[in-house]
């Protein structure tokens, strides 16, 4: 499983969600038509812990198991 932040925030997109603003090493993900906002935490080139990936996937709203 790829836990980088780009692919988190690629599959965010693909799901309509926009960046709207960043405040240090977090960037805020919207979704006008779901209205939910969701942080991504980007440090560097470093890759999240899964459990902080599906975290994030999970109150977006998105299913884990319809990726890849």
């Amino acid at each position: 499983m790829n836990a980088s932040p780009k692919h988190l925030i690629k599959i965010l997109e693909l799901h309509g969600f926009i960046f709207k603003r960043s405040k240090g090493s977090h960037q805020l993900y919207y979704n006008a038509q779901t209205n939910i906002t969701v942080i991504v935490p980007v440090h560097g080139g470093k890759d999240m812990k899964k459990g902080t990936f599906l975290a994030v996937l999970k109150q977006a709203g998105i299913d884990k198991n319809t990726l890849d």
